[in-house]
């Protein structure tokens, strides 16, 4: 939980820091392109106790990778972060959040600790601004 607060806090005044993102006056920028869905982080943190074979094992005896993704939603990105665990992004249609939720319960837990962060395009954001002059 200390590494994902200081990752956060690193990104929070990087972005505050060079003012590409952060501005004053009304709020513009552009809409998300997928109205459908948004997107959502999920951080699967590694309990080092276990060896990767031991949260292998329970992640398969829990059947994660039978139930995760659920149907309709979709992995964008999956990435490992040596030593502490696995981050996968979704795009998640919001009539599907409840199934990532179970999903999750039923596969991940006992192999994984979860969190869950709301998540956009900042890329979007910065041609946005590049483009608008904003």
């Amino acid at each position: 939980m200390k590494v994902v607060k200081v990752i956060a806090s690193v990104t929070v005044a990087m972005l505050v820091g060079t003012g590409s993102v952060a501005q004053e006056g009304p709020l513009t920028g552009p809409l998300l392109e997928d109205e459908e869905a948004f997107l959502l982080t999920v951080y699967l943190k590694h309990d080092q106790k276990l060896n990767i074979t031991e949260i292998n094992a329970r992640a398969e005896q829990y059947g994660l990778d039978d139930i995760f993704p659920p149907e309709g939603v979709e992995i964008v990105d999956h990435y490992v972060f040596m030593g502490l665990g696995q981050v996968i992004v979704l795009r998640v249609p919001p009539n599907r959040l409840r199934m990532v939720n179970i999903a999750l319960e039923r596969g991940a837990w006992g192999a994984y600790q979860t969190e869950f962060y709301v998540t956009y395009d900042l890329a979007a954001a910065r041609i946005y601004q590049q483009e608008s002059g904003q």
